[in-house]
């Protein structure tokens, strides 16, 4: 290209910058100026560097909570419902604990958005997209508002039920408008449920309108920017198009809690509280099997009813306990019984709590 067409190229530049901001189209602007960012990174590297800076400035300034903005979040024309769900600032009850491999995939990614000039000075960007997948319950959700507290970030959730809209070609504008919307401010944006949205193409049950759904989702994320980032989570994994998968840079997959994990979890949940200590190896083998959700769900339901029936800990996590067990395999009652006996209970109640009878438990003994 010559001196000559490269000036050219700048003043059309100019001119159509110009004409997107006079007539206030301030998410047009932001996704020209990221473009323009982008082309002269080669051709005028400190150019580059301000339009990238004034990109994060104007993003910070601008959260969704803040101002007016938040009554841009765009509807559906039937309904009027938002097509997302804010959340600023995101507070966590908890610190949440993963395993080693899942917490060092999200630590990279909240490491990679702080150290973000650092890598545009390297002509490089932090992840942008990741892809969460995993049965429910399993800290998906969680991950993504984890991020988004790190980084002091909105949250912006996709609200599938006002996104999904009858009319034909409506859910796909739907779509489009909310992806549009994220792209121009700094926010983490979570399609919960993506299967709902993204599923295969070759499946002859779905409609046309939603195979293209999947196109322009393909689209979108190739040519997501920087400034945000998008978080999919889906429970059916085997839903998703193929081509899904090589789109996100980030790929994280949550499995069902261990022994380790569920043991970790209750310690979590329950601390040093008068009363946890004497069930807690009980618990992590009668809770075992169930997702982190149904696990703190289930203590919740423990400690709300000591709080209200001004009862012990210790004798409402054995009630959970005495439910847990009378719901396992005849099988797996006989070991249970001398676990039991282990936590202080004698031998006539280890019997009643697993049906097992006496004879057989002095047997094992």
């Amino acid at each position: 290209m010559t001196a000559l067409d490269e000036s050219k190229t700048a003043i059309d530049d100019l001119a159509h910058l110009a004409r997107l901001a006079l007539v206030g189209k301030e998410r047009d602007v932001h996704t020209f100026v990221r473009r323009l960012a982008n082309r002269y990174q080669l051709q005028a590297p400190q150019l580059s560097k301000d339009l990238a800076q004034l990109l994060r400035q104007a993003g910070s300034k601008t959260s969704v909570l803040r101002g007016t903005t938040v009554e841009a979040i765009p509807v559906d024309l039937d309904s009027r419902l938002q097509l997302a769900r804010p959340e600023y600032p995101v507070q966590l009850d908890i610190e949440p604990q993963w395993r080693p491999e899942i917490q060092n995939q999200l630590r990279q990614i909240v490491a990679e958005r702080l150290k973000e000039e650092e890598l545009q000075n390297e002509n490089l960007s932090p992840t942008r997209t990741a892809l969460l997948t995993g049965p429910p319950g399993v800290g998906k959700t969680l991950a993504a508002r984890w991020i988004a507290a790190q980084l002091d970030l909105p949250l912006i959730v996709l609200d599938l039920s006002a996104v999904m809209s009858s009319f034909l070609g409506r859910t796909g504008n739907n779509v489009r408008n909310l992806l549009d919307y994220a792209k121009g401010i700094r926010c983490v944006l979570l399609l919960d449920e993506f299967d709902a949205i993204a599923k295969r193409r070759n499946d002859d049950a779905e409609v046309g309108e939603l195979k293209r759904l999947v196109t322009v989702l393909l689209q979108e994320i190739d040519n997501w920017p920087s400034s945000s980032l998008l978080v999919a989570a889906t429970n059916h994994e085997d839903l998703l198009d193929p081509a899904v998968w090589r789109r996100f840079e980030a790929i994280i997959r949550f499995d069902m809690p261990t022994a380790e994990d569920v043991n970790r979890t209750l310690r979590l949940h329950l601390g040093d509280q008068p009363g946890a200590t004497r069930w807690q190896t009980i618990l992590t083998r009668v809770l075992q099997g169930m997702s982190y959700a149904d696990i703190e769900r289930a203590i919740r339901c423990a400690r709300r009813e000591a709080v209200v029936q001004v009862l012990p800990l210790e004798e409402t996590l054995g009630r959970l306990v005495k439910e847990r067990v009378e719901a396992l395999p005849k099988v797996d009652r006989r070991g249970m019984a001398l676990s039991l006996m282990e936590a202080g209970l004698s031998q006539r109640e280890a019997s009643e709590w697993t049906g097992v009878s006496r004879d057989t438990i002095r047997k094992y003994q």
